[in-house]
């Protein structure tokens, strides 16, 4: 299959400025992924090749921007994750005309297969093209991946992570930044960042931290102001995944955390 990807510079917190789109194409069909805006470089691509079916990794707006453009002018079937319909209208101002779940193959080649990979997103999925996998927000080659509550899930990422981890993919397609080639050295960072951040939530926590402020502030060891919103959700996200685990007690509503020992 052949995969070619368009940056597009579109308003994201993303460092790169831009999302990835992705058509992939194979025997005569083609999958148009994460269309985030209209380019002329992504019009061209599509005036070129042609679509059939239109998808996205997950719903955030640095990602769904030009769904609606292109399935009108394509008559592509447009397509998402099966139980987020409404959420998918909401975002891209178009209703689904199919859904998929794990395992389905949207008819593109052989066939590009769907792996649900929540997290960063509660939608998010991964397609797998032979074993090249369109990853969306679920990995970059620098940096790290915001999975902030109440929308992200830390359990649910660490695991995403984990299944790609043991499919050892030749090659990651992120929807920041450029392909990931060592994609098992960069699925590992990822997971030791996020052990190694969890690790300092739950120091902050057991040395008398009991806000998600104070948390953020014990947490972090470097100037965080300009991102400080995105950290904090991403430390509640943390501390959510240690009270499900029952290492801390949360309340929700009041803000609270404290360890638990029993």
């Amino acid at each position: 299959m052949d995969i070619a990807r368009v940056s597009v510079p579109v308003e994201t917190r993303a460092p790169t400025g831009a999302t990835n789109a992705y058509l992939i194409s194979a025997d005569g069909t083609s999958l148009l992924l994460d269309p985030a805006a209209r380019t002329a470089d992504l019009d061209s691509l599509v005036e070129e090749r042609g679509v059939d079916h239109i998808a996205v990794t997950h719903t955030h707006p640095d990602h769904v921007g030009a769904v609606a453009d292109y399935a009108r002018e394509t008559g592509a079937t447009v397509w998402c994750r099966r139980g987020r319909e409404r959420m998918f209208q909401t975002a891209t101002g178009i209703a689904a005309t199919e859904t998929f779940i794990e395992g389905t193959t949207i008819p593109v080649g052989p066939g590009i297969d769907v792996l649900d990979t929540p997290g960063h997103a509660r939608d998010h999925v991964t397609f797998v093209a032979d074993d090249e996998y369109v990853c969306g927000d679920l990995a970059v080659a620098e940096g790290s991946v915001v999975v902030g509550a109440p929308a992200g899930d830390m359990r649910a990422y660490l695991v995403a992570l984990r299944r790609l981890y043991a499919r050892n993919p030749r090659r990651l397609h992120p929807g920041h930044g450029p392909v990931i080639d060592d994609s098992r050295r960069v699925l590992e960072r990822l997971i030791d960042h996020r052990r190694a951040r969890e690790e300092k939530v739950e120091a902050a926590i057991r040395n008398g931290a009991r806000t998600p402020d104070e948390v953020t502030d014990a947490a972090y060891d470097k100037d965080i102001s300009a991102v400080y919103d995105l950290a904090r959700a991403t430390v509640v996200a943390h501390i959510e995944k240690l009270a499900a685990e029952r290492r801390v007690r949360w309340e929700a509503e009041s803000e609270l955390v404290e360890p638990r020992d029993d």
